[in-house]
């Protein structure tokens, strides 16, 4: 009876373990970003194209035999509520982590991230003021210096506006004021001058009637907004009541399609810099886009395409690895392929992207030169 009994046991304990061989642990990776309030439109589409990635990847037999599993938290555009979401993903033992979306909330994680020794690979995330430095930030797009100078560079010599009013959110100080500080740099080196700026936090509801009043009172060329969507097609609303010629120019962080759907015809007209280009007709993309749309019954934006990127550059990294550490290994293999463009790190983690202005015509956002010949 003992034997039978042990027998039984040994036959249960090679079961159990032949089940666990069978099912290799998850390779668990994290995503932050804003999935609720004013900035949702942004890490929605983040969160989607990134979630797509894994979910490729899993079809193709996950990374090394073990499938992916995206943890997915909500910042909710808070400094503490990003701390606490980065802190569980961290518990639950991520070494990587996509995101977040907005660089009032690198600012607030990186510090426990770099703390930690995990990667903080975000998709969006501009601000100049995490370039060049020797720490555990990643991201997959240009910095706010290559958008505010094209951006500059375009009202100088296409518009001809020599004097441009700017308006910022202060509920993303670390990108806005550092966008439009380079903004200013390179339009006053072009020979123009901004106007004082206007201020507004995108936290506190209240009218924005009267930063509107004193910007037009100023008789600007041509008004800089530097804000997310939401507040920025709200600005558009306001600015075009009371000038409907007006140049205006939203920061690429408006640049989703939300801006477009909420600004309706106050935003036909508008330019943004973007990296991003909707009417890419390359295999690649073509193939990308159906796929997503057939995913998530929308058509990508440009946080989708850069969420995905980021993605798979992570799914990169972990695949074949070794006993490299994570960060090593990223910046060791310097080159990935994008949807649209490549992406190349520098000794920092900082990458580098072509951008280019678009315009808003009948409700999309097209590249000047396309809209051209339209």
């Amino acid at each position: 009876m003992a034997a039978r009994l042990l027998r039984a046991c040994c036959l249960l304990g090679v079961l159990a373990a032949l089940v666990a061989c069978g099912k290799p642990e998850p390779l668990r990776i994290g995503f932050i970003g804003g999935l609720s309030g004013r900035v949702a439109d942004l890490g929605s589409e983040g969160k989607d194209g990134a979630l797509f990635a894994i979910e490729q990847a899993n079809a193709a037999g996950g990374v090394d035999g073990r499938p992916v599993e995206l943890l997915v938290r909500d910042d909710a555009q808070d400094a503490d509520t990003a701390r606490r979401a980065a802190g569980e993903l961290i518990a639950a033992g991520v070494e990587l982590i996509i995101g977040p979306m907005t660089s009032a909330m690198a600012e607030a994680i990186i510090p426990l991230t770099n703390r930690e020794g995990v990667v903080l690979l975000s998709p969006t995330v501009t601000s100049s003021r995490f370039s060049g430095i020797d720490d555990h930030f990643f991201r997959v797009v240009s910095t706010t210096r290559e958008y505010a100078r094209t951006a500059a560079d375009f009202l100088l010599r296409e518009r001809g506006a020599g004097r441009v009013a700017l308006i910022i959110d202060e509920g993303n100080r670390a990108y806005t004021a550092d966008w439009a500080d380079h903004f200013a740099t390179a339009f006053e080196a072009g020979g123009g001058s901004v106007l004082p700026r206007e201020h507004f936090s995108s936290g506190v509801e209240t009218s924005l009637q009267p930063q509107v009043g004193r910007m037009l009172d100023a008789a600007p060329d041509a008004v800089v907004v530097v804000a997310g969507a939401v507040d920025a097609a709200r600005l558009a609303q306001l600015l075009r009541q009371q000038d409907p010629l007006l140049t205006v120019l939203v920061a690429d962080w408006a640049a989703t399609e939300r801006f477009v759907e909420l600004g309706g015809v106050a935003v036909e007209g508008l330019y943004a810099p973007q990296y991003f280009d909707r009417d890419d007709a390359s295999p690649r993309y073509r193939a990308f886009r159906a796929a997503y749309e057939a995913r998530f019954g929308s058509s990508p934006g440009f946080a989708s395409v850069a969420g995905y990127d980021a993605a798979q550059v992570a799914l990169s990294a972990f695949e074949g690895r070794r006993a490299q550490p994570l960060r090593q290994r990223l910046l060791a293999m310097r080159r990935f392929e994008g949807v649209q463009q490549s992406i190349e790190f520098d000794e920092y983690g900082d990458a580098s992207r072509a951008v280019r202005l678009t315009v808003v015509r009948n409700g999309r956002f097209l590249a000047i030169d396309k809209a051209e010949h339209r």
